[in-house]
């Protein structure tokens, strides 16, 4: 989200989505453009060449290995004050989600097969990351600290076989693993690379991932993957008060599994929802946070009111020992 708070915020890493093919990528703010790194569009818009959704037509947004109606759409950029380590940036958008022990593949209504929706023809192709999962690492002082930046499809826009609301499951899960030191082996990043996150790795992940914990359409217990992490800080979540606000007059949602906690809610889509995140690891304390959601009266009102999602900030205190 940009304007006057984020920059009198300075945060020392902010992470964008949905921006065009020209926001992919990630660079250090106050350095060069040599020294700062750019990363390849993701699956958005790609056209896979099968009908994906059954619809008996090809070449539409929904066919595309992640829905867009061209290449590049849903970017993300990653910008640092800090210096990237730009030979450390792992990138998972080619992982195919074939290939996650025990993956969510949606399945056909009309037969007994378990995860026969997609043939073994598309599965050979097709994707995990609907628009990419980056591991974007920062020094600070001799720390670094991983930025672990995704935007996980919507579980929502598709049929009885729920193909986004399972992908969406199992793209939250990725980081889940990648994270965890027992179950991260079998993943390969997009230069070849084996294995998950160093056991003991600082990081914070960030980004839109379409799922709360009690409200909306995602696989229940989705974002629990990380929210009850062993790995990861939730203890501290960020809060506003323009979310109190906007819940107590919008609509109910359609699903809700447990009692909401509007304070946390991060979007409005006619009805509020914890959607996105800025989820420290353990190892890094957590001194503030924020949703800049502001109340209806306050002065940067209009501005909040510029995208349905709203700006997550959290400030942690990084170990003074290097750790990489």
């Amino acid at each position: 989200m940009a304007g006057q708070p984020q920059c009198e915020r300075q945060p020392d890493r902010a992470g964008a989505h949905d921006g065009d093919r020209s926001t992919w990528g990630v660079a250090g703010c106050g350095h060069s453009r040599e020294r700062s790194a750019r990363l390849r569009a993701g699956p958005a818009g790609v056209d896979s060449g099968f009908d994906l959704n059954r619809d008996g037509e090809t070449g539409t947004p929904d066919d595309a290995w992640g829905f867009g109606f061209y290449e590049g759409q849903y970017g993300m950029l990653v910008l640092s004050k800090y210096p990237i380590v730009e030979e450390e940036i792992r990138t998972f958008q080619d992982f195919r989600w074939a290939d996650m022990p025990g993956a969510m593949l949606p399945s056909d209504p009309e037969t007994d097969e378990e995860g026969d929706w997609y043939s073994d023809e598309i599965l050979e192709e097709f994707p995990l990351s609907s628009k990419s999962h980056w591991n974007v690492p920062v020094e600070v002082g001799n720390h670094v600290v991983h930025t672990l930046n995704a935007h996980p499809t919507p579980p929502a826009f598709d049929g009885e076989e729920q193909r986004n609301v399972l992908r969406n499951h199992d793209e939250i899960r990725l980081w889940a693993d990648y994270v965890h030191p027992a179950r991260g082996d079998y993943l390969y990043d997009d230069d070849g690379e084996q294995g998950g996150l160093h056991p003991g790795a600082s990081f914070v992940v960030l980004g839109d991932y379409n799922a709360d914990p009690c409200v909306g359409d995602s696989v229940e217990g989705a974002i629990n993957q990380l929210l009850d992490h062993p790995k990861v800080n939730d203890r501290d979540a960020p809060s506003s008060e323009g979310a109190v606000e906007r819940h107590a007059e919008a609509d109910d949602p359609s699903v809700e599994r447990c009692p909401p906690e509007p304070e946390h809610h991060t979007a409005d889509f006619g009805w509020t929802a914890r959607v996105d995140y800025a989820l420290p690891s353990n190892n890094l304390q957590i001194r503030d946070s924020n949703v800049f959601w502001p109340t209806s009266d306050h002065e940067y009102a209009e501005i909040a009111a510029s995208s349905d999602h709203h700006l997550v900030s959290v400030d942690v205190r990084v170990p003074t020992r290097g750790a990489r």
